[in-house]
């Protein structure tokens, strides 16, 4: 048994998720740590909990008016 052991070089992404940096005001940092205790998740579990509501639940509003001119 002289197998070798191929281990193929793993692509940035391939498992689906990206990492990016964002700025989060200090009080929203405070409460995801709250919700993390409470909900014994990670912060970055929660954040992407979140995020996946909010794009599923959000509503875009057209700025413009209805009236001619």
């Amino acid at each position: 048994m002289n197998e070798k052991l191929i281990l193929k070089q793993k692509l940035r992404g391939e498992d689906g998720f990206r990492t990016f940096s964002v700025r989060i005001r200090d009080d929203t940092v405070d409460k995801l740590d709250g919700l993390s205790l409470i909900t014994n998740r990670s912060r970055n579990e929660l954040v992407n909990i979140l995020i996946d509501y909010a794009l599923s639940n959000c509503v875009v509003q057209n700025n413009t008016t209805d009236s001619e001119t």
